[in-house]
């Protein structure tokens, strides 16, 4: 139904903090009233809450009618009104395509996929729920795959049937549709919970879309703001368990040294300088310094990720090389090699080389490519069983080979390597670095309390008291 009974409030400031930061940070407040009902929008800044009630407004003094439901001139309600959630979805694909790196497209197709598959309005004629997922994450949500040309035969009927069965992007302003969606995310394809940091990101992607459609103004406000929906908290401590000692990666290795002579250096990378997977398969022999005694240094500039076929910016590539993780394109991170390191990469080059581009581990014969994630952890499972006692097998030691990072950087704080110089090295921020590792430094607690009582100049039997 449609109103001329419309009422303009003027623009609030409200002054906060930022969650991040803790600065001071403003936002502004519009609220209108439209047949008695309230609405309100919030914006980061003064300009665009003031365009937004300058369109308002204008509506209002040309005598134009307010939908009641959205609380929107007609023409705004009806642009509204006319995209279904389906639509929107691939728009914000096409959006962010451009400026995401590979893992993170998928993880954009991941999550639309699952609260999309909660947003269809229609059973009749429904092809399988396996079908719907795999229209939507290999073709609808795939930018790449879209720009070649219309769906795959086996394809389209699905992609007609979904087109035609979502809801319209205005349905969201309902709260209980907005549930719905959290609550598919929150799932796995088995109906049991999905792991907490897994909801953190499909979340963070459904709120960036539904944000998307504020921006465009297809929506008069954020749905999910007005959503009490709890996620499963997360936890990225790492586990005390997994992380080996030095003389059980020193038995990890010699066994992946009867495995797989090519990867010992690989895995070492990851245990003496806590270089990530990614950033092993990016090292090249022109990024080590590695002299014939002591200490050397490697200089990361980028990391090799795996990214499966048309979701690179090279559809034809499955490999895609990307900046340091949080760095700018032309950063590098030295991070120091230590004499065990420095051997075992200059045995690697004298007894295996480097591939035509100089990176250290690369697959043999023509067409050389890094070595591939299936590749290294088959090796790595295999140097377990041997490594490792039964129970040791079970339990979560060293499991994935990025466990050996983990253990590089507890190993350096319970060295007492001060923590910046550890977040330097290790590619994080001192925040994360502290609250990832925080279980893992040992011994810190008693240090401690000698500090205290140095300063306190305690007597020794006050002290042992």
């Amino acid at each position: 139904m449609s109103t001329y009974d419309v009422r303009i409030w003027n623009i609030q400031e409200h002054k906060g903090k930022d969650r991040k930061t803790g600065k001071p940070r403003s936002t502004y407040r519009l609220r209108w009233v439209v047949a008695g009902h309230v609405f309100g929008d919030r914006f980061q800044t003064k300009a665009l809450a003031e365009s937004f009630r300058a369109k308002l407004v204008t509506a209002q003094r040309e005598g134009v009618a307010f939908d009641e439901s959205s609380g929107l001139p007609e023409p705004m309600a009806r642009e509204l009104n006319t995209r279904t959630w389906y639509e929107h979805a691939m728009a914000f694909v096409d959006m962010k395509w451009p400026r995401s790196a590979a893992a993170h497209r998928k993880s954009i197709a991941e999550a639309l996929t699952y609260v999309t598959t909660a947003l269809l309005t229609g059973s009749r004629g429904a092809p399988s729920d396996p079908e719907i997922r795999r229209a939507l994450y290999s073709w609808a949500f795939n930018k790449a795959r879209r720009d070649v040309g219309p769906p795959p035969d086996d394809l389209a009927p699905v992609i007609r049937w979904i087109s035609a069965n979502t809801v319209n992007l205005g349905d969201l302003q309902d709260a209980a549709l907005v549930r719905k969606a959290l609550d598919a995310l929150a799932l796995r394809l088995d109906g049991r919970s999905a792991a907490a940091n897994t909801v953190a990101r499909r979340r963070a992607v459904f709120y960036g879309a539904l944000r998307y459609a504020v921006e465009l103004r297809l929506l008069g406000s954020h749905p999910m703001d007005y959503v009490q929906w709890s996620a499963p908290k997360s936890t990225d401590e790492v586990d005390r368990r997994s992380v080996v000692n030095p003389s059980q990666a020193l038995a990890l290795l010699a066994a992946v040294q009867d495995k797989a002579p090519k990867l010992v250096a690989f895995f070492a990378c990851m245990y003496y300088a806590a270089l990530r997977p990614a950033e092993a398969l990016h090292l090249r022999v022109d990024d080590c310094e590695l002299p014939e005694s002591g200490w050397g240094m490697l200089r990361l500039s980028g990391s090799t990720q795996y990214v499966g076929l048309d979701w690179g910016n090279d559809s034809s590539a499955i490999r895609e090389d990307r900046e340091l993780k949080h760095r700018a394109k032309t950063a590098v991170r030295p991070v120091p090699a230590p004499p065990p390191l420095v051997r075992a990469l200059r045995w690697h080059i004298a007894e295996h080389g480097h591939g035509a581009d100089g990176r250290l581990f690369v697959t043999q014969g023509i067409g050389q490519h890094s070595v591939s994630k299936e590749t290294y952890a088959r090796v790595w499972r295999q140097a377990r069983l041997v490594a490792l006692t039964p129970a040791q097998q079970r339990s979560p030691l060293a499991k994935v080979p990025y466990h050996l990072r983990h253990a590089a950087v507890s190993l350096w704080l319970n060295a007492g390597v001060p923590a910046t110089q550890v977040a330097e090295w290790a590619g994080h921020s001192v925040h994360v670095l502290l609250k990832v590792y925080a279980k893992c430094i040992e011994g810190q607690d008693e240090a401690a309390r000698r500090r205290i009582e140095a300063a306190l100049n305690l007597p020794d039997d006050q002290a042992d008291g």
